[in-house]
């Protein structure tokens, strides 16, 4: 009986000691869809692999922007974040390719797009050293502004635009408008939307209602500037650490919840539209001459983007072949 009792208690102590609970850090606040749907999905691992991985989720930006993420992944203090996969750029700059400026003028444009290319930009991520399942769609960015409707690009040029801090694709992109922006961390956008230090963000509709924006903004331009991505990625010696046969189910189930906070987040973002309108935010729709201007200066961004390093020119190339493709009614 004693040795049945500490053969059991050793096997209690190696489980124990294997098991492995991952880390992760996001933006998103607590009760959000993209929340909800993570914690089922991190609920659904636990159980399936017996308690040996199970996820401790640090909720609404408790841990810092994505930088500040990315910063804590590298020292070990946290071993993940679902962050945008633009600012994955150091460990691959090319998945910043999807928000190059005004490149999308529809949903249609996307999808055929990232058919092509979400793979790739996939495994470009893991051979940089991030483990993820996919992309999440998180929406077009459009102009939303406080002082004044913005129809375009001079208006554009008046207002007090923000960009957030340490975004070189940003920067090098309002430089193609003639922009100067004010750069500002996620945390101080609200706190510089009320004190007027800026009057102009660029956000999906979704982004702005959680982040409390719209109660700061009167306009909305009718125009994607950007199209937004969200990854959940963890550091690949963190998960290394983790049984091959659970790996595989962390992937199984993190893959199908991606897929599905994907195709949630675009009806959660069309629905998010008509709230910010029937709150008030007033619709400025740019006539065709001031499109062409915005896209002549997209145009613009893009190649300074290119000519700074930001994106390659292979990814930038590969982008514009398949919009032509789609826009031409091919497949590829």
């Amino acid at each position: 009986m004693i040795r049945f009792v500490l053969v059991a208690c050793l096997g209690l102590f190696v489980s124990t000691a294997d098991a492995m609970t991952l880390k992760i850090a996001t933006l998103s606040p607590d009760g959000s869809a993209w929340m909800t749907r993570m914690r089922s999905g991190g609920a659904e691992i636990e159980k399936r692999t017996q308690g040996r991985v199970n996820f401790k989720f640090y909720t609404g930006g408790t841990m810092g922007n994505d930088k500040a993420v990315l910063s804590k992944i590298k020292i070990g203090q946290l071993h993940g974040g679902a962050v945008t996969i633009g600012s994955l750029a150091d460990f691959n700059k090319d998945v910043q390719v999807y928000s190059m400026p005004l490149k999308f003028k529809n949903n249609a444009e996307v999808d055929y797009v990232r058919s092509k290319m979400d793979a790739a930009l996939s495994r470009s991520l893991e051979q940089g050293g991030m483990i993820n399942f996919g992309f999440a769609e998180a929406g077009f960015a459009y102009a939303m502004t406080k002082a004044a409707p913005v129809s375009s690009v001079a208006q554009l040029r008046k207002q007090k635009v923000w960009i957030p801090d340490n975004d070189a694709q940003s920067a090098e992109a309002l430089k193609a408008f003639q922009v100067a922006p004010i750069p500002l961390s996620l945390a101080d956008v609200l706190p510089g939307l009320q004190t007027g230090i800026i009057d102009t963000v660029a956000s999906s509709p979704i982004g702005a209602l959680a982040l409390q924006w719209h109660t700061q903004v009167k306009y909305v331009t009718e125009l994607p500037l950007s199209y937004i991505a969200g990854v959940l990625a963890i550091d690949q010696k963190a998960f290394g650490r983790i049984d091959a046969p659970d790996q595989v189910v962390v992937r199984e189930v993190m893959t199908r919840v991606f897929r599905e906070i994907d195709q949630q987040n675009r009806l959660d973002n069309l629905a998010a539209w008509n709230a910010l309108l029937k709150q008030g935010v007033k619709p400025v729709k740019p006539n065709a001459q001031e499109v062409a201007e915005w896209e002549r200066d997209g145009q613009l961004a893009g190649e300074r983007i290119v000519k700074a390093g930001i994106v390659s020119p292979a990814i930038m190339q590969l982008l514009e072949e398949n919009l032509k493709t789609f826009r031409g009614g091919r497949k590829i």
